[in-house]
């Protein structure tokens, strides 16, 4: 019988809920800009200005014009869905469900924002520079848990190989969904397709 992890996720609080507000804010305005005027010819005071908020708060938030872009909230709840995975489940399988989970969500949610998100990813070559550093940071996370779940230690090499494996297998699943012309039809039964083709590529061991 399958033994699962605790499955209640933390509540947000006040406080909490009002930066990922302003957060939202700030990219909903940066959003509208790019695609307005395009992403290089719009400077953070603009954005600031946008979303009624200083340019230092901006900076607050996000630290670099690419991380309004590439950072998200979704981390927790990433985490949180892997902690209800079954804990003898394999690890692939246990990312498997938990990130395709919160990809539905955030479709559903923001199909509009995730198309977005993809096409200024696709356009803007200092947006994909600083992407490995985003997912690292997700990568970190995920590893946390997967080796809590496992008894491993936290930097246990073969804990981060699955982590990066996985994540960049989702990475090119995604943009393959979006470039396959699936995307703005919001046809999400096709991106989990991808995905499961994905994983089934580093289930079988890298052959071609």
């Amino acid at each position: 019988m399958a033994r699962t992890a605790p499955s209640a996720p933390p509540k947000l609080g006040l406080r909490e809920r009002k930066k990922i507000q302003t957060r939202r804010a700030i990219r909903g305005a940066a959003h509208r800009l790019f695609e307005e005027q395009g992403y290089d010819a719009t400077p953070v005071d603009q954005i600031a200005e946008a979303a009624d908020v200083s340019p230092s708060t901006v900076f607050r938030y996000f630290p670099t014009k690419e991380d309004i872009v590439l950072t998200d909230e979704y981390d927790p709840f990433v985490v949180a869905a892997l902690r209800e995975r079954p804990l003898d489940e394999p690890p692939v399988t246990s990312l498997r469900h938990a990130l395709v989970g919160l990809m539905h969500q955030y479709a559903d949610d923001g199909h509009e924002e995730m198309l977005t998100r993809l096409r200024l990813i696709r356009q803007v070559p200092a947006l994909r520079a600083r992407m490995g550093e985003s997912l690292a940071g997700t990568g970190e996370l995920l590893g946390e848990v997967l080796a809590e779940r496992s008894g491993r230690a936290p930097d246990d090499f073969e804990v981060r190989v699955v982590v990066a494996a996985v994540l960049g297998a989702l990475r090119e699943a995604i943009f393959f969904w979006f470039e396959d012309g699936r995307a703005e039809d919001g046809r999400l039964e096709d991106m989990e397709k991808h995905i499961d083709r994905a994983l089934e590529i580093l289930a079988r061991g890298l052959t071609l």
